[in-house]
């Protein structure tokens, strides 16, 4: 009977680990979100330092500088969040948005704006659902306890499912 428990166990274990792997996606190593954020470092640097200007850069580099500055906000999520925004929007469009921030973000054009639709400039703090991810809105709450919610139905049945074999 033990090794039943261990099995179910397992099996919740494993089923949850890969729900968060097919939903995230894999991107771990992603290397040309790495360097592109490297690229774009490189351009920051060259706007601080004034070598280069505003008026210099092109939409690639705005595009750079957006991976980099997502890069400082994001940390090791970034790779994650541009699937996401590709999954949501396509390839162009999480170009799109990068390049918005990068002119936005740089100072350079404080009103530039993602053309994708009518969900602003970053539409995807408004992705699931038009819940805003930056102030957790209802709908991750919802989530949250639904998830609590399972968890503390496993964790009894896994008690009285124990209870129960130990008894015979």
């Amino acid at each position: 009977m033990k090794k039943i428990i261990f099995i179910v166990f397992a099996f919740f274990l494993i089923l949850g680990g890969a729900t968060n792997a097919q939903m995230m996606g894999n991107t771990i190593g992603d290397d040309h979100t790495a360097a592109e954020e490297i690229e774009g470092k490189k351009i920051w640097d060259k706007l601080q330092a004034k070598t280069v200007f505003c008026g210099d850069l092109t939409n690639d580099d705005f595009g750079a500088l957006g991976e980099y500055f997502m890069g400082q906000m994001m940390g090791e999520a970034h790779a994650t969040m541009n699937q996401m925004m590709i999954q949501v929007h396509g390839e162009e469009g999480e170009e799109q948005i990068h390049v918005a921030m990068g002119k936005r973000l740089s100072g350079c054009d404080p009103t530039a704006t993602f053309s994708g639709g009518t969900m602003g400039w970053m539409p995807m703090m408004n992705m699931m659902g038009g819940y805003n991810m930056m102030n957790w809105g209802s709908g991750y709450w919802f989530m949250a306890l639904t998830w609590i919610i399972w968890t503390i139905v496993g964790i009894f049945a896994a008690i009285w499912l124990w209870q129960k074999i130990t008894k015979k």
